[in-house]
């Protein structure tokens, strides 16, 4: 296929990735950004482009990465939390607004011992999780697989379910916390 007759193509096919992209954005402006980006991408990639193959597939394939590509960089950039201001306010009661003081002093103080009881192994993973670390960006810093990151906050979890059921509401499903001084049943 000649370069005239795949940007003729092209041509042809952006009239119809503009609803695909409104679908997506659900705005004009940022959709007509994508219809462009994608455009500019499939020129620029047409050596990539397998004659014989579907364009008007490939085409929405490169939009709809573009839009995940561009979505997951906006997350990233709002994701970012600086964790020493979080570690410095984390154990003082004056960041609680309650209308039982009493109360909160002693939730917070077992959540807190809670936590502390964790091992440093599933506690730092699970904290830095709470605090809007992705598994990645958690992976990466500890230098362990995200398999086994995963793994840590399931655990801690569990940990801190089974440490906290007293403040369980009423009625609620307790079946998947173990009672650490129940025997297992058989």
């Amino acid at each position: 296929m000649t370069s005239l007759e795949f940007t003729s193509q092209v041509q042809k096919i952006s009239s119809s990735l503009r609803p695909v992209a409104m679908n997506l954005t659900r705005d004009a402006d940022d959709a007509k950004d994508l219809v462009q980006e994608t455009l500019l991408k499939a020129l620029l990639n047409k050596d990539k482009f397998k004659a014989g193959t579907n364009l008007k597939a490939w085409l929405y394939t490169i939009m709809r990465n573009t839009f995940i590509n561009n979505y997951n960089k906006i997350t990233k950039r709002s994701s970012n939390i600086d964790s020493t201001e979080y570690f410095q306010y984390f154990n003082t009661d004056e960041n609680y607004i309650t209308h039982n003081g009493a109360t909160t002093d002693f939730v917070v103080r077992d959540i807190n011992e809670a936590i502390a009881s964790l091992g440093s192994d599933y506690r730092t993973p699970f904290m830095m999780y709470y605090i809007g670390y992705k598994y990645l960006e958690i992976a990466e810093k500890l230098q362990i697989p995200i398999g086994t990151v995963k793994n840590r906050i399931h655990i801690a979890r569990k940990d801190l379910k089974a440490a906290l059921q007293v403040y369980a509401p009423a009625g609620a499903d307790r079946a998947g916390v173990v009672a650490l001084d129940e025997p297992e049943q058989d």
